[in-house]
């Protein structure tokens, strides 16, 4: 395992040794330099995670040092050492990056200690650095798949909001819209995206707890208060707080969350003084808020301060082809989680997805793909393993819509019904043999697979069955 590097910038060779010397000890490796520039190339070059830096050197300044490591590296741990130390440089060092401050002649022991410690305060700014970049990744607004306009607009309407300074947003949509994708896309696309971000689902929490849970408590405030408690307001400070289903807030405690938004500033459950708020709240509901307050369910004071900035998420019927583009990514995830390889889905069940009204919306979607794939067997997510509410809410179409190619040509009359005829040929007609294929999907889907019964649905022989299954597969592989 490689050692630690530790920088260790003085211009005075005896305590260079000293401490290069003491730094073996303790299992570290030690590389030194005497002047500004000697020490900035090896930073550059060796990388150190902590650095010993005099705050006088013969070409300049420690501080100066110190500002330009902290420029090429943020997470840089800089322990400043001196042999004068004044308040006016202890005070610059700090404000600087420094970890921390130490005079000469250095006690051994402390310094081991506090290299021993700044280190490991690296490791964790490190960690947290790493993971809010992740967090920043993976619920960036590029993570939200959907090109209509619908989604598009409302992707427009989010980033302007992110962007800006407004402390309360309201997001409103149905169950299964996204309401908390795009409240973490707002956080992480913001000023506040290095601050926290903390979900609360309102419906979730007691009554008598989610004050607490909010605002805290001080010791003694009620019964089981044995000690201080910080609410969520208060771990939130420089971040965002996300209130899910906000319509299910008590009418009191409503009016005690008007007031923290109003006044910018919050109180503890028995607290006796007001801490100031620097938090953005994000509340969402799948209910409409304007209504429940017409039905005095929900305070309208409160519903007209969240709303001076509303976004409404689109239920995902009126998304359009954003359907099929949310199926192709579910595919991939399910194939890596569940090991598949899957292609994705047959032309009859495409057309069975855009048909769909999707009532639970893009959480529907997703669990259907998942069970689809869990039963397939084959390459494609067939409608074998759908389930029901689909075929009765969605049928097959009897037709393809017809492709639009070059120049809009003049809409034919529909051919008229006519006594025995069971299919009303389209206008643009329609190629038979899809017909065929699809009523022998249907009786396969609505027989249970069993071949027999499908055969009789269809007025035809088990043969005659076997022939057109044979057909459907060749197409299937063929596409």
């Amino acid at each position: 395992m490689a050692k630690e590097k530790v920088l260790v910038v003085d211009d005075e060779p005896m305590i260079r040794w000293t401490l290069t010397e003491a730094l073996r000890g303790w299992g570290y490796e030690p590389v030194e330099a005497a002047t500004v520039q000697a020490a900035l190339a090896s930073f550059d070059n060796e990388h150190p995670q902590a650095v010993l830096l005099d705050i006088n050197l013969p070409d300049g300044s420690g501080l100066d040092v110190l500002r330009e490591i902290k420029r090429r590296s943020t997470n840089a741990v800089v322990i400043m050492i001196t042999a004068n130390v004044l308040i006016e440089d202890t005070i610059s060092a700090m404000r600087g990056g420094a970890y921390d401050f130490i005079g000469k002649p250095i006690n051994l022991n402390e310094l081991q200690v506090t290299i021993r410690n700044g280190l490991e305060a690296g490791k964790l700014r490190k960690e947290v650095t790493m993971i809010r970049s992740e967090r920043s990744r993976m619920f960036n607004f590029d993570q939200i798949i959907g090109q209509s306009i619908a989604m598009t607009q409302t992707i427009a309407l989010a980033k302007k909001v992110a962007e800006s300074e407004a402390s309360s947003v309201l997001l409103q949509g149905e169950s299964g819209t996204g309401k908390d994708l795009l409240a973490k896309a707002i956080h992480y696309g913001s000023r506040r995206s290095d601050g926290p971000f903390f979900p609360i689902n309102c419906a979730a929490i007691p009554g008598t707890l989610i004050e607490s849970e909010l605002f805290g408590h001080e010791k003694g405030s009620f019964t089981d208060a044995r000690a201080r408690k910080e609410g969520l307001f208060e771990q939130a400070q420089g971040g965002t707080i996300f209130l899910d289903e906000i319509g299910e807030l008590e009418l009191g405690l409503q009016a005690k969350l008007l007031r923290v938004l109003e006044e910018g500033a919050f109180r503890r459950v028995g607290g006796l003084k007001d801490l100031p708020l620097d938090v953005r709240v994000i509340a969402a509901s799948n209910r409409d808020l304007k209504s429940e307050s017409e039905r005095n369910l929900f305070r309208l004071d409160l519903y007209y301060r969240l709303s001076v900035i509303q976004i409404d998420i689109p239920p995902l019927r009126d998304r359009g082809e954003d359907v099929l583009m949310l199926t192709d990514y579910f595919v991939k995830q399910f194939n890596e989680k569940l090991r598949k390889r899957i292609r994705g889905l047959t032309p009859d069940v495409a057309e069975i997805f855009r048909r769909y009204n999707w009532p639970g919306n893009v959480r529907e979607l997703r669990n259907v793909v998942e069970r689809s794939m869990i039963l397939e067997d084959g390459e494609h997510i067939t409608s074998t393993y759908l389930p029901r509410g689909l075929w009765t809410e969605a049928p097959i179409r009897q037709h393809h819509e017809a492709p639009t190619t070059g120049a809009p040509t003049a809409a034919l009359p529909a051919a008229p019904a006519q006594p025995g005829v069971m299919f009303r040929l389209p206008a643009e007609g329609i190629a038979l043999e899809d017909v065929e294929m699809s009523l022998v999907r249907q009786a396969i889907t609505l027989s249970g697979g069993n071949q027999t019964r499908a055969a009789e649905l269809l007025g035809i022989s088990r043969d005659q069955l076997r022939y057109r299954l044979k057909k459907l597969e060749e197409s299937s592989n063929a596409s």
